[in-house]
């Protein structure tokens, strides 16, 4: 075999050994890693107007029970032309906080504004009645791939602190028409929250005024 010949074969194989190097090397990075999902929470609580019915009562304010997926961070949409039972959750954003905690924080937000006072229970204060709240239902529905509206159902009962007595018991819910993606859905979660929340806190103040107050 010729000098040349054998000169030739060494160049290809350092080239062939540098090729595998290379795609070595760009398989064990891979792609650029995704950036963080999108965090959102419900935006800045509403003003509330001093015309809003006063509660003449302290009131403990556990927090809201939720059941899974709804207690946790996903941003949960079902897309009821396909199957309405099935719960899918958007891969790049999600809610800043657990759920059932953003909404217990608006609650007790929106009645400290008119109640005599609002604790929770781990603060081991007496209170004259106990709202407990179930979150049924906080997702964007889509009825076709071109249109969604925002839902959310909340289960409240007024609960007497001292004879542990139930004092009265309803089902809210409220929609408001959404968008095709998250940013949209958040928007419309967070109205629709505010929406229940201000008819939760009028029918609390009503059912503590007709019980005499305290």
């Amino acid at each position: 075999m010729s000098r040349k010949n054998t000169n030739n074969r060494r160049v290809a194989s350092r080239l062939a050994a540098a090729t595998l190097v290379a795609l070595a090397a760009g398989c064990s990075f891979g792609p650029p890693p995704r950036s963080q999902p999108l965090s959102y929470d419900l935006g800045p609580p509403p003003v509330v107007r001093q015309a809003n019915p006063g509660i003449r009562a302290v009131i403990v304010v556990p927090p809201v029970a939720a059941p899974a997926p709804l207690d946790g961070t996903a941003i949960v949409y079902r897309l009821g032309y396909v199957d309405p039972a099935r719960a899918e959750v958007y891969a790049d954003s999600r809610w800043a906080e657990r759920m059932s905690v953003l909404l217990t924080q608006r609650v007790k937000s929106r009645m400290a504004g008119i109640a005599a006072g609002v604790v929770s229970p781990a603060d081991g204060a007496r209170a004259d009645y106990v709202l407990r709240m179930e979150l049924e239902d906080f997702s964007q529905h889509f009825d076709s791939a071109a249109a969604s509206r925002a839902v959310v159902r909340v289960r409240a009962a007024l609960v007497d602190a001292g004879s542990r007595s139930l004092r009265a018991q309803r089902t809210f819910s409220a929609e408001r028409p959404a968008g095709v993606n998250a940013a949209s859905g958040v928007k419309a979660l967070a109205e629709a929250a505010d929406a229940v929340i201000a008819e939760l806190t009028a029918w609390t103040a009503q059912n503590v005024t007709a019980a005499g107050g305290r």
